[in-house]
């Protein structure tokens, strides 16, 4: 498919921001199954760039004039194809690293027994693909339960969530089967789901020594395919963010996003 995907996100603030630091993770890589044939960031002030340490293209503003609003718009053309499989470059982070478990992903007593029988005995497609059944079977979707500070285990308590809740809950189980995980964030082009435009899923590592990883849909409960665009790797969605920053002064936050996707001939 050949995609044209545009992301707008808006800040309004009760009182004037004094000082912030905006880090962004807004680029597609070109990677197994996505080419990107054009991208631009539009920022405040111009950013500066770097790899990070997963390999996510990163951008960084600071604002040290006051305002009120502020203003960060991707866009860009990705044209995909079917893939699910991703090789590690020489680089990479060890898949060991991403065995440990994050605040957003401790699991609980109560979540490691009610999944018991769903929990994968090896790191094969068939049994990872058994559990994000069983996960995308528990925990209904329905926006607005949850956010970004939202754990894993509080998401399994309510038994609600969206794709990021789901993606907690799956690295949460397969790092506690000793199976190395790692979040996804991105885009989902499906015209009969637009609030899915925002997506989320997980790499889990089907062979360690070759840092080859198997990409997991959990709220769709399948491998990924075409329809997905991957903009950034981490830990759990704090480390691969879109939009994050800190800032002093401001009083109340409205935030506001739009992403629109759509399919070009």
């Amino acid at each position: 498919m050949h995609l044209k995907i545009r992301h707008r996100t808006e800040y309004r603030y009760e009182t004037p921001v004094r000082y912030s630091i905006q880090e962004l993770r807004l680029t597609p890589p070109s990677t197994a199954g996505q080419h990107v044939d054009k991208w631009k960031i539009s920022t405040p002030i111009k950013a500066s760039s770097s790899i990070d340490s997963f390999g996510n293209y990163c951008s960084v503003f600071v604002q040290e004039s006051p305002y009120t609003s502020m203003m960060i718009e991707a866009e860009g053309e990705v044209h995909t194809h079917d893939a699910f499989e991703f090789v590690d470059d020489a680089k990479a982070v060890s898949p060991y690293y991403l065995l440990q478990q994050t605040n957003l992903t401790e699991p609980t007593d109560e979540m490691m027994d009610y999944f018991a029988y769903s929990l994968p005995k090896n790191n094969s497609v068939e049994q990872v693909l058994k559990l994000a059944e069983a996960v995308q079977g528990l925990i209904v979707y329905s926006p607005g339960q949850t956010n970004f500070a939202t754990t894993a285990a509080q998401s399994f308590a309510m038994k609600s969530g969206v794709c990021q809740d789901h993606a907690h809950i799956m690295l949460a189980l397969c790092r506690a089967s000793n199976i190395p995980a790692r979040y996804v964030s991105g885009y989902f082009f499906a015209e009969e789901s637009p609030n899915l435009a925002s997506h989320a899923w997980i790499d889990f590592c089907s062979d360690i020594k070759k840092g080859i990883w198997t990409s997991v849909d959990i709220t769709h409960a399948c491998l990924i395919d075409a329809r997905h665009i991957r903009l950034a790797i981490g830990r759990d969605y704090y480390s691969a963010a879109p939009v994050k920053g800190v800032r002093s002064g401001g009083g109340g936050e409205e935030l506001s996003a739009n992403i629109s996707i759509a399919q070009l001939p």
